[in-house]
């Protein structure tokens, strides 16, 4: 029987909680730099990619052959700028949560397939080691409520805001998308708006971060969370 939310019904336009493990609950995140990599990646493959700029360098005499290997490694590179969005994500020690929003039906499995393929490469070279770093295949749940929307992001944001991980003894959160949410940070690939769009930009007792602090209903939104970890 496969794993609960293994199974996935792909719509197009559709809100996605997607979540994964390291295989046998390992931490797949060690040290500040392996956050770092992975927010790029996705930086990589949400931002428009600038193939002119790319072209330019790859054409340039005075260019060296490392930056040409890299302009044309990137020129490669899948972009789905026009088909993902990223609403929300927390990145935890031994897990990953993203909220997404797909165009089309298909954009999310080749998303992910990407991302989890090029992370496992940077991370089995990084460790000298072989094999899958993930549990299984990432799990993808479609959003079906305006409700369950919005207490999906406190989830994914209180993950981080409550925890001090084995990996981030110094670090005062985990990487997550809050910061963009409490107008701390602006990141262009990031997209919390549809979000914000629900809460009161003036009045405190009505705003995004009061809904964050009040007691989250798992009831509402159990069938689309991570299972035990």
């Amino acid at each position: 029987m496969p794993s609960r939310n293994s199974t996935k019904l792909y719509v197009e336009n559709g809100y996605y909680h997607i979540y994964n493990r390291g295989v046998e609950k390992r931490l797949i995140f060690l040290d500040q730099q392996d956050y770092s990599v992975f927010l790029n990646y996705l930086k990589e493959y949400l931002l428009p990619k600038d193939t002119e700029g790319l072209q330019t360098i790859l054409a340039s005499p005075t260019t060296s052959s490392k930056e040409k290997a890299q302009a044309l490694k990137l020129l490669r590179l899948n972009n789905f700028t026009d088909e993902i969005t990223l609403l929300a994500y927390c990145l935890m020690p031994n897990h990953f949560h993203l909220l997404i929003k797909q165009k089309s039906s298909g954009s999310i499995d080749i998303f992910m397939n990407s991302l989890a393929t090029r992370y496992t490469m940077y991370f089995n070279s990084k460790y000298k080691r072989v094999g899958p770093l993930y549990q299984d295949v990432y799990k993808a749940v479609l959003v079906n409520t305006d409700e369950q929307l919005l207490h999906l992001t406190r989830y994914i944001h209180k993950q981080a805001l409550a925890s001090k991980g084995d990996a981030l003894q110094s670090w005062e959160t985990q990487p997550c998308s809050y910061p963009e949410y409490a107008n701390d940070r602006k990141t262009v690939w990031i997209q919390p708006e549809e979000v914000l769009g629900y809460f009161s930009k003036t009045n405190p007792a009505l705003s995004y971060q009061a809904f964050v602090k009040e007691t989250e209903d798992l009831e509402l939104i159990g069938d689309i969370l991570l299972e035990e970890y």
